[in-house]
């Protein structure tokens, strides 16, 4: 069973400093940004080690010198190792891409979080992660070493990779791309065969490169398509240019912005194009890209918005809409339902206790 960004932070709140988590997922899912923001805001350093780069355990543990009062060897501390008493969190990202003679050395540090003789700070928290599928080359992991890591799959939800693409300021046009067409923000929704050699499939971590490249341009050229196609592949590039150039869903921005001009269009949509509305509604209103001076208009387009939903009778749109509240799904959007629109307060606590 996977676990998404925010149940993975309920599991760490949770877990004790002294147990070790290993994460199972794809590559470029974002596993060692999503764990350093987290700690950050906590106070403590994350110090992350691609054991899958290391060709010999002294890049792990340090090197051999004699110490001159006791005549016997000592390791010197490699460069990361914390010297300030401070907790840290070590991330051994590509654990099953090390060599056997470097996964040795991890044994001791899982089991008593001692490296060569060193103690890590009290406090210190080991945290792994590894790569799943049979296109990767992998090595395979000593029982006794898995055994001692509390082991999760790792799979951010979509709606968790939209809401942080917004708050990266990301190419509006992929964010609405990822939006109308979800299956496309990772290769499992583009290919089957894993065994695809040097072809492109799309990742995390790729959108955000195409974001980087097209931001601040505003007619792409097939120039751009062959760019892109590079960065995600044939097939998502394909799809991503059509989709540009057909009708795109409005966003939540524009409703809540400009819900007057908006509304002729959305009484044609069906429900499955009024969930994204939903969806992007909150999801705006969660990460906060708006001035003081907006939240008068927002909130008076907000309420005209569900009072439409209630006076058309258009209950399955309502009820996907009041799902949202009712599952604190982004407690930020609920607070400004709360505190800015009491009228749509009442609405979906009446709809929500009449269902």
């Amino acid at each position: 069973m996977a676990i998404n960004c925010k149940e993975l932070q309920s599991i760490l709140s949770a877990m004790p400093a002294t147990q070790n988590l290993m994460l199972v997922g794809k590559h470029g899912i974002g596993k060692s940004e999503i764990l350093t923001n987290y700690f950050r805001q906590k106070g403590i350093e994350v110090i992350t080690l691609f054991l899958g780069q290391m060709s010999d355990p002294g890049d792990l543990i340090g090197l051999p010198r004699m110490d001159e009062k006791t005549g016997k060897t000592v390791f010197m501390p490699p460069y990361w190792f914390p010297t300030d008493g401070k907790p840290v969190v070590l991330f051994l990202d590509e654990l099953n891409r090390a060599r056997p003679e470097v996964l040795q050395t991890i044994m001791d540090l899982a089991l008593n979080r001692k490296l060569a003789g060193r103690d890590l700070p009290e406090g210190s928290r080991l945290i792994s992660a590894v790569n799943d599928g049979e296109e990767y080359q992998l090595t395979d992991l000593d029982p006794a070493l898995v055994s001692r890591f509390n082991i999760f799959h790792f799979r951010p939800s979509v709606q968790e990779w939209l809401k942080w693409a917004m708050e990266k300021k990301m190419d509006s046009r992929v964010i609405n791309f990822i939006r109308n067409f979800p299956k496309y923000l990772d290769e499992d929704g583009v290919v089957d065969n894993p065994d695809r050699g040097l072809d492109k499939t799309p990742d995390r971590r790729a959108w955000e490169k195409v974001s980087d490249c097209i931001l601040n341009i505003e007619d792409l050229q097939e120039i751009h398509k062959k760019l892109v196609a590079g960065i995600v592949g044939p097939i998502a590039t394909q799809m991503f240019f059509n989709s540009l150039e057909a009708n795109k869903i409005l966003s939540g921005r524009d409703v809540l912005l400009d819900y007057p001009k908006c509304k002729a269009t959305l009484k044609k949509y069906k429900l499955h194009e009024m969930a994204l509305v939903n969806d992007d509604i909150f999801r705006f209103l969660d990460v906060g890209e708006y001035s003081p001076e907006q939240k008068s208009t927002m909130a008076t387009n907000l309420k005209s918005y569900v009072a439409d939903l209630q006076k058309d009778d258009k209950n399955e749109e309502l009820a996907h809409f009041a799902s949202f509240f009712e599952k604190n799904t982004y407690p930020a959007a609920v607070t400004f339902i709360v505190t800015e629109t009491f009228e749509v307060y009442d609405i979906l606590l009446n709809f929500i206790k009449n269902i």
